[in-house]
């Protein structure tokens, strides 16, 4: 059908009256007699529909005994409407702006052209179009519906409204919670502050290193005490997380629609391995929506996808350029307004989540309070034996959401989340304004936005594996941006610190403190901590001369009780039968965590340089090695 005949159609057809809904036939009627489905399949899918609620045609296609054109065809037969092809002929752009983006998307319609006194308007829903036409009375007194794709209808929405949507995905998030304006307030400050620090240090070197080493020390406890603090909390409660989904736990009456965004940048080697991982899942396919997020100019991405085959069930969703900002958070604020699901999650390219994780999310939310809107899965890596590297990430990633998160979250501190196996309830999560679009590690933002809210993160006993990164350079790069993010969260929620305080609690805000001071100078002040071990081999300490000789001996055994206390994490981490191999590599983390104090260095340069800079992780370098179970 071409443009012009589409329109001579639609606008015969507009002046048809459509039937009363009592006298319309059920759309599985029509596809039983045209022969698409038969009357046992009809049967099958009005019975899952009574534990799903999704529409009779989008549990038929996830079945795969219907395709789209079937059902769109029977739709258009039910209502006596007729179908349109949007992509031949855009919506009128005069139409489209009577109104706005968000008015399209939540109603997931779009005005498509005028025939005469009547607008046509495109939908996907034409049992639901009273209500649209209630709420368009007053901008279009005579409106009619006409029958599209979802797909189409979101591509129209996007193609007239790409502008101002790629500004707002840019600043979702409120500017005193945002770090948008970091390189006009804070490219000459802190320049200034470092360069203060060098001349302090060559003026009078021996004072300045007591006196970072006293810092050093201060935020080490800081840390320490954060982590043994997670620690016993996990210990004390018998048990690792908290575990929906077992014998005594029965599944919501009506299952929510779940759309997980996984934002791809550059990826040529996962896109069919992404396929087949995420087809494992067991969730109903007719209320699963996976969005492929990618940037419009990723030209190496999206001809991978144009040679890999999508399940009815994965969509992608292509970011307009703006500004020359090419963030995860930025994509993933953009592609929120084109999700349809009541939970939002994030995975990441290389995710391989187990198969009943979102059966196990969905239960659990329907368990919790409230005040829970964010769920956090564990992360692990499925690559454990590539290398040396490799086993102490995976050590380093068992040890943190294993054991020391689950009791943070717990005890109902601040939780700093990971980057992926997070689901959202949707309306907190729009109501948060999303992600910073800025900050390149926005999870660990978000995760104190939320909690600076009034709201919870729960950890969840269930598993996503991830590609460890397993090569020197590539692991310091992704290691800096992470760090580099620290600082630009740390720095942005301190801006106020007494309101930041008022919103946090005392407890929190102490936990806040030792979390992202604890972090960063660890690192950052790395070489001072090392330069006590000297005094282990019997070389003379700097600080000796300012400093009582037994105090010295004694802050040197702090060092060496808070290496056992992470070694004693790290054993725990990796006690489960399937990690108990990674347990003689546990010593070796002292010569593993120096490679994150040049990551430091460097994440301190790109603050100052380059804050917004993405340094981009490659995937598929290394292979599965375990099962996913």
């Amino acid at each position: 059908m071409n443009a012009r005949t589409s329109r001579l159609v639609a606008a015969d057809t507009a002046r048809r009256v459509s039937p009363p809904p009592s006298a319309r036939q059920p759309l599985g009627r029509h596809l039983v007699d045209s022969g698409v489905i038969t009357s046992e399949q009809l049967v099958k899918a009005l019975h899952l529909q009574l534990s799903l609620g999704a529409p009779i045609g989008e549990i038929l296609v996830a079945e795969g005994w219907a395709d789209r054109t079937d059902i769109q065809a029977a739709l258009a037969r039910q209502h006596d409407i007729p179908q349109v092809e949007l992509g031949l002929e855009w919506p009128d752009s005069a139409l489209c702006n009577r109104m706005p983006y968000e008015f399209w998307l939540h109603h997931r319609v779009v005005p498509w052209m005028r025939q005469g006194r009547t607008v046509l308007i495109a939908t996907d829903r034409p049992h639901q179009f009273d209500t649209v036409r209630a709420a368009l009375a007053d901008t279009f007194p005579d409106t009619r519906p006409v029958l599209s794709t979802d797909t189409e209808i979101d591509a129209a929405i996007a193609n007239r409204f790409s502008r101002p949507m790629a500004r707002a995905a840019g600043s979702r998030v409120a500017a005193r919670f945002s770090c948008r304006d970091w390189r006009a307030t804070n490219r000459v400050v802190l320049p200034l502050v470092l360069l203060t620090c060098l001349a302090v240090l060559l003026a009078a070197p021996v004072l300045t290193l007591a006196v970072l080493s006293l810092v050093a020390i201060a935020t080490l406890a800081m840390f320490i005490t954060l982590k043994a603090t997670g620690t016993v909390a996990h210990l004390v409660a018998h048990r690792h997380l908290t575990a929906p989904g077992t014998a005594a736990t029965a599944a919501p009456v009506r299952l929510p629609k779940v759309s997980v965004l996984v934002p791809l940048f550059h990826e040529k080697e996962i896109a069919g391995a992404l396929v087949r991982r995420l087809s494992q899942l067991t969730y109903p396919k007719a209320l699963l929506d996976v969005i492929l997020v990618l940037e419009e100019e990723d030209e190496i991405t999206r001809d991978t996808l144009a040679r890999t085959t999508l399940p009815a069930w994965m969509r992608v969703i292509r970011v307009p350029a703006h500004d020359g900002l090419t963030t995860k958070p930025r994509a993933m604020n953009y592609a929120l307004d084109f999700c349809r699901g009541d939970i939002i999650g994030v995975w990441d390219a290389e995710d391989a989540p187990v198969p009943g994780q979102i059966e196990q999310v969905a239960i659990r939310f329907a368990e919790v309070p409230e005040d829970v809107v964010c769920l956090q899965g564990i992360l692990d890596y499925y690559n454990p034996r590539s290398n040396w590297l490799a086993r102490c990430f995976t050590i380093e990633y068992a040890s943190w959401f294993r054991v020391v998160l689950p009791g943070i979250a717990r005890l109902g501190l601040v939780v700093p989340l990971g980057g992926t196996t997070l689901f959202f309830r949707r309306d907190k999560l729009v109501e948060l304004g999303g992600w910073d679009a800025h900050n390149v590690t926005e999870d660990a933002d978000l995760g104190v936005r939320l909690c600076r809210a009034g709201y919870r993160t729960e950890m969840i006993d269930t598993v996503t594996y991830e590609e460890a990164n397993c090569r020197a350079w590539p692991w310091v790069k992704q290691r800096s941006r992470w760090l580099k993010g620290f600082m630009v969260t740390y720095l942005v929620h301190m801006r106020r610190p007494r309101q930041l305080l008022a919103d946090l609690g005392l407890r929190r805000f102490l936990s806040l403190q030792a979390f992202f001071v604890g972090t960063l100078s660890q690192f950052l002040l790395a070489p001072v901590l090392w330069s006590f071990w000297l005094i282990l081999l019997g070389v003379p300490h700097p600080v000796e001369a300012l400093v009582p000789l037994p105090i010295v001996y004694s802050v040197s055994g702090f060092f060496v009780l808070a290496e056992l206390m992470v070694m004693g994490i790290g054993l725990l981490g990796v006690s489960a039968p399937e990690r108990r191999f990674l347990m003689r590599w546990v010593p070796t983390l002292m010569f593993y965590f120096p490679l994150a104090a040049l990551a430091a260095y460097k994440a301190l340069y790109e603050l100052v340089i380059k804050p917004y800079y993405w340094d981009k992780t490659q995937h598929g370098q290394a292979a599965p090695e375990i099962a996913q179970s």
